[in-house]
């Protein structure tokens, strides 16, 4: 910044994006990109700021490795800057860049036809669903700037031999300093934006790739809010939306912060491609802000200097345009994220599969309800993108999708119905009430539905092994033992999804219409975690929105979706006790899934945070539950060794259970984002005597502390 000190408003308009990009579409990128670089600049912005690697896609993964990738991000490059509408705005772009034989993730500032700078990331996401190591180095060499030397294709375009690349930042005529982070950079402790602040940095990019995950944006926006409020300046926040083609879904939220206020907000979620914020600053704003705190300013006159790249551009003197007023954050409530989250995802996959729609299994249970209920939500964000918000991208999926070309859908219910087939495989174990409670709310949301009796299905299967081996296997009801008790109950799952994959290819068929549908699954996290599910049953499919969903937070997020859609049928499934209905239901035996996971739902959600998120194994998991839960401490132990026995016995379904869409950290999908043996001792024998010793040292140091009778006599007679 000049610093010849604070005089009238110095305004600039600025701009962040938030852009659905998918993993190697190089023209559908580039479509996007420029899309909203014209936005920018309609709207008067200088400065456009672009989401993390935005030209490949961020989740290439192994693509990285291939220099294909490389060499078409070069090529979109030259697209991007022979483009003439692009001129006259400094825009900010990502792409690997491999310099010296190692590859970057960096920004690529560009204007008017010239790459000003190139500044590869510094510190690298490598936890969860992020593997930048894997692919990319970090820049080591801090405040350090070197020469790049271009390709030819970029060469041939700008004339321009070599270009800066490094730990720098970019000065603008009027003596107006732009810095560089990108995603993680914001999240660890010593950001890149706090040396620049002390270096007469004014304004901040960030160009991200940051997934969904319940209640993270909070944090997210607060972290943006007290660093700006901390160090003063003004901070473009740009993030994807959309699935980019895996289980992740990026939630976008662009934002434009100063001095710890929030200017401009984008949307959490949402079918557009492209959505563009933008706010009028002013740059003398962010001098005044740090001028008034002395100590700030002892710390700035000792600060190493970055090194400067000029840019021929002047952000001063040319905005007629008003200051944008602050504004408040805007939160989702976690319920309204399970609702839009998930069906955001559904929806990108949907489209960009070219399927004809879904088809879900409808047990009449609390878990299958919540994955209708999110296709009935992505139903309603479709017509409120075609109907309010004039989305034409919107439109013409969905005349792609139903094969109609003349359709424009108006109602909610009328969509389902052609991109939701909703099926109730019954047997004689089934109940009529959740048969009845499946149609009720097929019913409510619009879905075709159809029942399904597969009792002949299972017979025949069995008529095959009895045959062979001259005996009937008999439930535990009828004097079977455990292993023909399980073998009968997990013969109906697996013929629920032999049954359901029949439907899904054939059943538009039987309708007259074309196209196959994607099976929806529904275990929610909590039983995939323990392995409460048949491995290749009903829970198997080809996606499955709420496989990292507690099953408390699906409780919730069902109550509220009886006060958003008033679906009446909703009551009866938050009153109903879970239940597999696998075994003959009779008036001395109830199945119900607690009884038979032996744990409560809310007891596996306690588990499973401290197992992942906390790094618990069974003694530490034990010592951190004996804080949490009030129960004898013999109970306790038995419980954790469960749940462990279970989770070792169990590990291998983990390797197969459906993709799911990432909503807890600590979703159990494995080589995702919990990487642990295939193979586990479920006898666990130095963990569990470890338990064991730790009840004994209990018990011992209990009665030790317990006053004996002739005291308590002594005490009581005085």
């Amino acid at each position: 910044m000049a610093s010849s000190g604070p005089s009238s408003p110095l305004k600039v308009c600025v701009a962040s994006c938030s852009l659905n990009q998918w993993a190697l579409d190089f023209d559908g990128n580039y479509s996007r990109i420029c899309n909203t670089i014209i936005q920018a600049k309609e709207q008067g912005a200088l400065i456009r700021v672009g989401t993390e690697l935005e030209i490949c896609g961020y989740g290439c993964y192994d693509h990285f490795y291939e220099p294909d990738t490389l060499q078409h991000c070069w090529q979109t490059l030259a697209r991007l800057l022979t483009n003439t509408d692009l001129r006259g705005i400094l825009v900010f772009t990502g792409m690997p860049v491999m310099h010296r034989g190692v590859l970057y993730n960096c920004t690529i500032a560009f204007h008017d036809q010239k790459i000003v700078f190139i500044r590869p990331k510094r510190h690298l996401a490598n936890e969860l669903n992020y593997r930048e190591m894997r692919y990319f180095v970090n820049w080591k060499r801090s405040r350090h700037v070197e020469p790049f030397i271009l390709p030819k294709i970029i060469n041939s375009v700008t004339r321009q031999l070599k270009v800066p690349f490094g730990d720098g930042v970019i000065t603008t005529l009027d003596n107006i300093d732009i810095g560089c982070e990108t995603c993680e950079e914001l999240f660890v402790p010593h950001s890149p934006h706090i040396d620049m602040s002390l270096d007469d940095v004014s304004i901040f990019v960030n160009m991200s790739a940051s997934h969904h995950i319940l209640r993270k944006l909070n944090y997210r926006i607060d972290l943006i809010l007290h660093s700006m409020k901390k160090v003063g300046g003004i901070y473009l926040y740009s993030n994807q939306k959309g699935c980019d083609g895996d289980r992740t879904y990026y939630d976008g939220c662009p934002m434009i912060v100063v001095n710890g206020k929030l200017a401009s907000q984008g949307t959490q979620f949402g079918l557009q491609d492209t959505e563009v914020v933008t706010a009028v600053v002013d740059i003398n704003d962010v001098y005044n802000y740090r001028s008034a705190v002395i100590s700030r300013s002892h710390q700035a006159s000792a600060v190493e200097h970055y090194p400067r790249i000029n840019v021929d551009l002047s952000l001063g003197g040319q905005c007629e345009l008003p200051l944008t007023p602050y504004i408040e954050p805007r939160y989702h409530t976690p319920e309204e994220e399970i609702c839009y989250g998930p069906a955001s995802w559904l929806w990108d996959y949907l489209r960009r599969s070219k399927m004809a729609g879904f088809f879900l299994p409808l047990s009449g249970g609390i878990d299958s309800a919540s994955v209708a209920l999110i296709v009935s939500s992505m139903c309603h964000m479709v017509v409120y993108a075609v109907g309010e918000d004039n989305d034409n991208q919107v439109l013409r999926d969905v005349r792609a999708l139903t094969r109609l070309p003349n359709y424009t859908p108006t109602d909610p219910a009328e969509l389902c119905e052609k991109l939701l087939v909703t099926a109730y495989m019954g047997t004689e174990n089934s109940s009529d009430e959740t048969q009845q409670r499946a149609g009720a709310l097929s019913r409510d949301i619009g879905s075709y539905h159809v029942n399904i009796n597969i009792d002949g299905i299972i017979k025949a299967i069995l008529t095959v092994f009895s045959l062979f081996s001259d005996k009937k296997p008999q439930f535990k009801a009828h004097g079977g033992s455990p292993v023909e008790n399980m073998a009968l109950q997990n013969i109906q799952a697996r013929v629920r999804m032999v049954t359901g994959y029949l439907f899904a290819q054939l059943i538009n068929w039987a309708r007259g219409k074309s196209g196959s549908l994607l099976v929806l699954s529904s275990a929610n996290v909590d039983e995939a975690l323990v392995g409460y599910l048949t491995k290749y049953d009903c829970s198997s499919g080809d996606l499955n929105p709420i496989g990292s969903i507690c099953k408390r937070d699906l409780n919730s997020f069902v109550a509220h979706s009886k006060e958003v859609f008033g679906f009446p049928s909703i009551d009866s499934f938050l009153t109903a006790v879970p239940t597999a209905e696998l075994e003959p239901i009779s008036e001395a035996y109830t199945q119900t899934d607690e009884e038979d996971i032996g744990l409560t739902y809310n007891e596996l959600n306690d588990i499973g945070k401290l197992r992942k998120i906390d790094r618990c194994g069974p003694y530490f998991m034990y010592k951190r539950l004996a804080c949490m839960w009030t129960m004898p401490p013999k109970e306790l132990g038995d419980k954790v060794k469960l749940f462990f026995q279970k989770y070792a016995i169990n590990r291998h379904k983990a390797c197969v259970i459906t993709p799911a869409y990432l909503c807890e950290q600590y979703c159990p999908d494995d080589n995702r984002y919990d990487l642990r043996p295939f193979l586990y001792n479920p006898k666990w024998d130095v963990q569990f005597r470890e338990i064991d010793n730790s009840i004994k040292i209990g018990v011992l140091a209990k009665q030790h502390a317990a006053p004996s009778s002739s005291t308590i006599d002594k005490f009581s007679k005085k």
